[in-house]
């Protein structure tokens, strides 16, 4: 079996977490600059197996397009192109960030450390994948 690799684009920083090989546990992986994305994620790929990639798909309370979802459609073209031999599903992704936040304050992290976005950006990448 392969690992899935979830992925919670943002414009500036974008969060990422893995299966293990069994697909059975969601571990953080890391958080990425965007403008980096494409070259790790190259790389990653070319050193573990990639059954399939989860994106998170912004949407609002009412369920409509919010102004990231034209960024994540682009993105998922792009992922579309590189790796045409990935499956790529679309999750939605409403209350991640929030989910990681409180999941954060509850660990007993340190004050100053979970105002860390990128914690929360990979945080909110392993709840996507757990979710899918």
């Amino acid at each position: 079996m392969a690992r899935i690799l979830a992925i919670d684009y943002g414009t500036k920083r974008t969060g990422l977490a893995v299966t293990d090989e069994t697909q059975t546990f969601a571990f953080g992986l890391a958080t990425i600059p965007t403008h980096e994305l494409s070259p790790y994620l190259k790389k990653y790929v070319l050193e573990n197996q990639v059954d399939g990639m989860v994106i998170g798909e912004p949407r609002t309370l009412a369920n409509e397009p919010t102004d990231a979802t034209i960024h994540v459609e682009s993105f998922v073209r792009q992922m579309k192109k590189l790796f045409p031999y990935i499956t790529i599903y679309r999750m939605d992704e409403r209350f991640t960030s929030k989910m990681a936040a409180k999941s954060i304050l509850d660990s007993g992290i340190k004050k100053m450390e979970r105002r860390n976005k990128s914690l929360i950006d990979m945080v909110s990448a392993t709840i996507i994948l757990q979710s899918w």
